[in-house]
This record gives C-alpha cells, structure tokens and sequence, in this order.
C-alpha cells in the first residue's frame, strides 16, 4: 500500500480485492493506521466488504486441532455507523460463520467498535489489554472469550 497520509485512504481500501490480501498483508494494513482511519474507511458498503471478508478468511484461519471437541457460538457484534452481527458456531472440529443474530443462545457475546475489531482480528490489538480498557465487552463467558484466539491463525504484522 501506498503511504496513508496521502491520497484518499478510502479509494485506495476500496480497490483492495480482499480474498486475494494475505492475512499478514491485512495486518500490516491494519497496523499502519491509526483508530480515527480506520473508523473513518468503516462506512457503506466498503465496511461490509471489510467485515464480511475478515469473517470468510476467519474460517479458514480456523485450527480444528486447537479447538478439539470445543463447542461454542461466538457472537460478534461490531458497532460502527450501525451494528453488525456475525456469529462463529464452533462444534465438529469445524468453525462456521454466518450474517446476522440466529436464535441460539451464544456461549459469549464480544462486542466492540469497528477500529478495535480490525486489531483484535490482524492481531494488532490485545484482547485482554481492550477488555480491560473497556474497548471490549465481553457478555458471556469470559474464559472462552480471553482463550479465543489460540482457535484461529492470528497473522503478525
């Protein structure tokens, strides 16, 4: 990517084909810019794009072998200019992803705004660190929540 600082961020996000963006590519994007950027690039339909490829690539970062016979429904709810709602079903060894709030009750519920979910996902955030500066709600399971992410590659940037 090109320097942030110049040109218009939200075009040069825009042209990004996210399936074909490593996870450490996406990291080291997320990384160069500041909170106030990335909320500022979290609108329309450029943020479902960003929302929904972090939550298609999440299944494939999945490690079944971590996860061994873990069964639990994760909800996500990402607060930006409205709330979005993804939910992880983990059961089987497998992780499935789906849009939108099912009925079933969720094992823990994590919420937070758009910026901090980019960091917590491209491993540029701490979870623990976030929770405890309330920048990540945890409703639920607390446990399952702080060990989420020994169930997923986490790239480095």
């Amino acid at each position: 990517m090109a320097d942030h600082s110049s040109g218009n961020l939200t075009d040069e996000l825009a042209a990004l084909d996210f399936a074909a963006v490593s996870p450490e590519e996406f990291a080291r994007i997320v990384k160069g810019l500041s909170a106030k950027q990335l909320a500022e690039v979290m609108h329309g339909e450029l943020r479902l794009r960003v929302l929904t490829a972090v939550f298609d690539r999440m299944k494939q970062q999945f490690r079944p072998e971590a996860a061994g016979q873990l069964k639990a429904l994760i909800r996500w709810k990402i607060t930006g200019e409205s709330d979005e709602v993804f939910e992880t079903d983990i059961a089987g060894g497998a992780c499935e992803i789906r849009r939108g709030r099912s009925e079933a009750e969720p094992r823990t519920t994590l919420v937070m705004a758009d910026p901090d979910f980019l960091k917590l996902v491209s491993g540029n955030g701490n979870p623990v660190t976030m929770f405890m500066m309330r920048k990540l709600k945890v409703v639920g399971d607390v446990g399952l929540a702080s060990g989420l992410t020994r169930y997923f590659d986490i790239p480095k940037a």
